[in-house]
């Protein structure tokens, strides 16, 4: 049967070297724009602290910058690491948001700290507690955002009845119970987190509990994408990746590097198993090659929503590139997919 996917784009604002984090995030906007024009749905912003080469650190304010040089795109988080965070704070800033930008704002919440454990105790000094309280930290949210809460001792009142759907973010199995219990939409970090994507989705939708959000479970999963005009185009592009989470695994993280030729060290680096396994979903290629992995991951994985990760060193590779990803879903959503 058809069903119509939704494709939308996660923004870590990563710096490529040689750039500054105000042209990074003026790039951020500069996709922001074209991803509105192409239909995508969503542009969120992920949390990261204490790097040199990620820009999204104050989330809420990336957010707003987006929402208020947009019209129509979904504009929100992916996540805020409510951990970091005091719920009421929240629930302040992201229903400010939505009173200035109506019906367009998320709040996808997430457990980890998005950075090393220093810089998390530097944070919130707390931070292992309220992570261990991630079930009852939501409740505060949920709370304040209801207008129940209007004879609270502690209130939001920005907060209460603005409308701001809020999205279970996870990499693990843990994240799928919790984004079930309360009937949230549950959006999985695939795009590096591949292990446990099929049993979380397949967990998620078994313990699915209907809600006043949600009557139906509702997933989605983030993928790397490169698309170019040839193979060997997109290959070069995605040498920046591999080399950027090779940089990670080996505690070597700077700035995005300029691609270069897929040389036969970067493919035996690719091959390594560690990062083979994150980088599994990762559609690379022509648009007709992209269209195959893609199809052939919707079909795997029966997911709603499609979110992008384009870490692309030149900004006009990641504007082409988000173009012809466009194309790949919508020619998709024209044809019949398999879907149980």
């Amino acid at each position: 049967m058809k069903k119509h996917i939704a494709y939308s784009i996660l923004e870590l604002a990563i710096v490529s070297e040689g750039s500054t984090f105000r042209e990074t995030l003026h790039n951020s906007l500069a996709l922001a724009k074209v991803a509105e024009a192409n239909d995508y749905k969503r542009y969120w912003f992920a949390e990261h602290h204490n790097s040199a080469s990620v820009g999204s650190s104050a989330t809420s304010i990336l957010i707003g910058y987006v929402a208020e040089n947009t019209d129509q795109i979904r504009v929100g988080s992916g996540g805020i690491m409510l951990p970091n965070h005091s719920p009421l704070i929240i629930a302040e800033q992201f229903g400010t948001l939505a009173h200035l930008y109506p019906d367009r704002i998320d709040l996808g919440l997430g457990r980890a700290p998005g950075t090393d454990t220093l810089t998390a105790q530097a944070i919130r000094s707390d931070f292992m507690k309220a992570a261990h309280s991630f079930p009852s930290e939501i409740e505060k949210i949920e709370n304040y955002f209801s207008s129940v809460n209007s004879n609270g001792k502690v209130r939001a009142p920005i907060a209460e009845d603005a409308n701001v759907p809020i999205y279970i973010l996870g990499s693990s199995t843990d994240s799928a119970h919790l984004a079930a219990q309360k009937g949230l939409p549950y959006a999985f970090a695939s795009h590096f987190a591949t292990n446990h994507l099929m049993h979380a989705l397949h967990i998620y939708r078994e313990e699915f509990q209907p809600s006043e959000m949600l009557a139906k479970p509702y997933t989605i999963a983030g993928v790397n994408v490169v698309v170019a005009d040839t193979d060997e185009e997109a290959q070069r592009i995605f040498t920046s990746l591999i080399r950027m989470f090779f940089g990670v695994l080996t505690g070597n993280s700077q700035p995005l590097q300029p691609p270069t030729e897929m040389t036969d060290d970067l493919k035996d680096i690719l091959n390594h198993p560690s990062l083979h396994q994150m980088l599994k979903y990762s559609f690379v290629g022509t648009k007709e090659k992209v269209k195959e992995q893609t199809k052939a991951f919707l079909e795997e994985t029966q997911v709603d929503e499609l979110i992008m990760v384009s870490t692309i060193y030149d900004i006009n590779d990641r504007i082409k590139s988000a173009k012809l990803f466009a194309e790949v879903v919508k020619e998709i959503n024209g044809v019949e997919v398999t879907y149980h």
